[in-house]
């Protein structure tokens, strides 16, 4: 049990296809996600800006020059396809929305066929702010319908079969390939901001489980993509963070993996993370988390589907023409956040940490969050000595030799493979 409080003291203060289907041997596809975009003309250099930014720790204007860059990544890289795993916009103005659907149709006409899922911070966001002059201003979000109209171009519009309770949709990649997308928002509870939490609607459970027999049927792939985390991306996640899983998503991911999904497509948690749950019956799926657009460490993915297999590279902007810095001072700026979160929530807690352990715990914090976000974090020495002090603190005993912060597989550089049927 005081294992369990170890992990919670370090976890608590972490931020978190139709008729375009082609026939190929693979497909390559580019994966990005949690880009919240805000339109330049939301914002202006004045104090409702700043003081917006400090507190939270991004830079809109740098914000844009990271998707420039990343667009002109794209565009020589050329994915046959780029997916977005949700938090298209900021808070769901309804001017970014359409600045980045002109974004994404940029891309389009250059060949790169894009599909997208909502995000918690897309529709219906009543706190949805302009950042100009002295304070901030509200100004207009959209609808799920107008969601699913701007979007129209981006996998809407080319769906098989659209779901009549959510924005879910199947679309057809390939010969061999459906991508089924999840809508697994609460928008329509939103009263005065968004709600960070997800679930997967009984219906839309229902919807895609019939949808997956009938692939099974067909000897066809189906892989997944939502914005909520599918499984646990650490250890004690669903207890510490439950508003980055869907709810009941051991009961999801066994039923997704029984009905033979081998991979589903994530964001929300800001980490590029790659966790694999097997059911009880042995049945394997595994969550591909891709870490934020708008902070450290700026990732992105790109991605080689072929008959039974995906192979994962992951790539980062770490700089921009006249700032070769960006990747440390991105880093500074998300380890001053979690650091300032980190020692609030530590004096918090509810029981007394000796003064001396205090400084250990916080950079240990920090630490962990910093390696999380980019994935495949392993503890250094100086973690491991932190992490001894602490457990010996609680008489804990773990073995930390062989505590791991880290589920298999490798998270950015990967190889996933499964069986496959025969089509008919």
């Amino acid at each position: 049990m005081k294992a369990f409080y170890l992990l919670l003291l370090l976890q608590l203060t972490l931020f978190p296809a139709g008729c375009n289907a082609v026939a190929a041997d693979s497909l390559r596809i580019a994966l990005i996600s949690d880009l919240h975009y805000l339109s330049p003309t939301l914002y202006d250099r004045g104090e409702a800006l700043t003081s917006y930014e400090e507190r939270s720790g991004r830079q809109f204007e740098q914000q844009q020059r990271v998707l420039d860059q990343l667009w002109a990544d794209l565009l020589k890289e050329k994915p046959d396809l780029l997916l977005i795993s949700g938090d298209l916009t900021h808070h769901g103005e309804r001017q970014s929305h359409l600045d980045l659907v002109a974004r994404l149709q940029s891309l389009e006409r250059e060949g790169i066929r894009v599909v997208v899922v909502p995000g918690n911070h897309d529709i219906n966001i009543p706190n949805a702010f302009a950042y100009r002059g002295e304070k901030p201003t509200p100004v207009e979000s959209i609808t799920k319908d107008a969601f699913a109209q701007l979007y129209d171009p981006f996998g809407y519009g080319e769906a098989l079969v659209r779901d009549e309770a959510s924005l879910s949709y199947l679309i057809s990649l390939d010969e061999q390939h459906w991508l089924l997308c999840f809508d697994s928002n609460r928008y329509e509870e939103h009263t005065t901001g968004s709600i960070t939490a997800g679930h997967i609607k009984p219906q839309t459970l229902e919807w895609a489980l019939s949808l997956l027999r009938d692939a099974d049927e067909r000897g066809i792939t189906v892989l997944g993509m939502m914005h909520h985390g599918l499984v646990e991306h650490m250890p004690y996640q669903s207890a510490f963070f439950p508003g980055y899983l869907v709810d009941e998503w051991e009961r999801h991911a066994e039923l997704l993996a029984d009905a033979g999904m081998p991979l589903i497509f994530t964001g929300h948690f800001h980490s590029n993370d790659i966790t694999r749950f097997t059911s009880a019956a042995g049945n394997k799926i595994d969550d591909i988390e891709t870490a934020s657009l708008a902070q450290y460490p700026y990732a992105w993915r790109m991605m080689t589907l072929e008959e039974g297999s995906l192979a994962v590279e992951s790539h980062f902007v770490t700089s921009l023409p006249g700032n070769a810095d960006l990747e440390q001072e991105a880093m500074d700026r998300l380890e001053v956040a979690t650091r300032r979160v980190a020692e609030s929530r530590l004096k918090g807690l509810g029981f007394p940490i000796p003064d001396e352990l205090m400084p250990l715990l916080t950079d240990l914090i920090v630490k962990l969050n910093l390696k999380h976000v980019k994935g495949d974090e392993k503890a250094d020495p100086e973690m491991m000595l932190s992490l001894r002090m602490f457990a010996s603190y609680l008489g804990d005993e773990v073995d930390l030799q062989n505590f791991s912060f880290d589920f298999p597989p490798t998270d950015n550089n990967v190889e996933i493979k499964w069986e496959t049927k025969g089509r008919e």
